[in-house]
């Protein structure tokens, strides 16, 4: 292990992947009543049982919500210590459950070839900040570059593609955000209104299963090409899978019942990073 770090994945419960929720309390456990499947797991309520004083519906069915989430850290050891040190220091980022691992580096002169180094991460530490790190006065004539490494959870799905969250505000104070696609696979590209196609959907929703015959298991990307030095602004970077089975739709496959309709029997599981923050000099 080097100075660099190990990333120390933290999980909320062994039960709680879509493919084997047990629900988020005991009521909600997936078992048979005289029989027949627990109803509850797909129709009754987590949140929005008392009325709400104004009339709003805050109503949320317990087949609305995912599985669970994990929330990993960048740390040099496997340590309280360590682990402490690197949250402290913002070196995390959070997946609604799969195992993805993504690393962000954030500078002001790396090149394309760097984020296919080896050494990436020592590169990363020496020539920029990590995720959670800050950047301030913009050299003359340089903008922002992100190297981005995402990999596979090794047990679960392909990757569809990385995206950049760029948020500024001018300086009016006025703020604003934009979702750049930055890598993806199969060989798609942007199309003239700067969309990216949809990767495409294997999942077999009847059996609840799905294949990795697209998707790609690493990408890797991104300069912004919008940067202005006197605007603050954050990045972070969000990866997304291929279309998966939801929880709901495992269940049904298992019991043999009807998915519920409220909910879409797929989803793009993800992994979101902890922010890059860059401050003007003036700022």
């Amino acid at each position: 292990m080097g100075w660099w770090g190990q990333r120390i994945p933290i999980r909320v419960c062994q039960t709680a992947g879509e493919d084997n929720f047990f629900g988020k309390v005991s009521k909600f456990e997936p078992y048979l009543i005289n029989g027949e499947h627990n109803e509850e797991r797909f129709t009754d309520k987590v949140t929005g049982r008392v009325p709400d004083p104004q009339g709003r519906n805050f109503d949320v069915f317990h087949a609305e919500t995912l599985g669970a989430g994990l929330a990993a850290v960048w740390a040099t050891d496997n340590t309280r210590e360590a682990i402490w040190d690197a949250m402290k220091r913002k070196e995390v980022y959070a997946s609604t459950g799969t195992r993805i691992s993504v690393r962000v580096f954030a500078g002001w002169d790396f090149v394309e070839e760097d984020v296919q180094r080896p050494d990436f991460a020592e590169t990363g530490y020496r020539n920029g900040v990590p995720m959670g790190g800050d950047l301030t006065q913009a050299p003359d004539g340089k903008a922002p570059t992100l190297m981005v490494r995402a990999l596979r959870d090794p047990d679960g799905a392909n990757l569809d593609r990385i995206q950049i969250i760029k948020g500024w505000s001018d300086a009016d104070g006025q703020t604003y955000e934009k979702v750049y696609d930055v890598a993806w696979s199969d060989n798609r590209a942007l199309g003239d209104d700067g969309k990216l196609a949809p990767v495409g959907n294997t999942v077999d929703i009847e059996n609840a299963r799905y294949t990795n015959s697209i998707g790609d298991a690493l990408l890797m990307g991104w300069k912004d090409p919008d940067f202005d030095p006197a605007e603050r602004a954050f990045y972070y970077v969000r990866v997304l899978e291929i279309p998966t089975p939801r929880w709901t739709t495992y269940e049904a496959a298992f019991f043999g019942v009807d998915r519920p309709d409220m909910v879409e029997p797929t989803h793009q599981e993800r992994a979101y990073t902890s922010p890059v923050w860059y401050t003007p000099s003036n700022g």
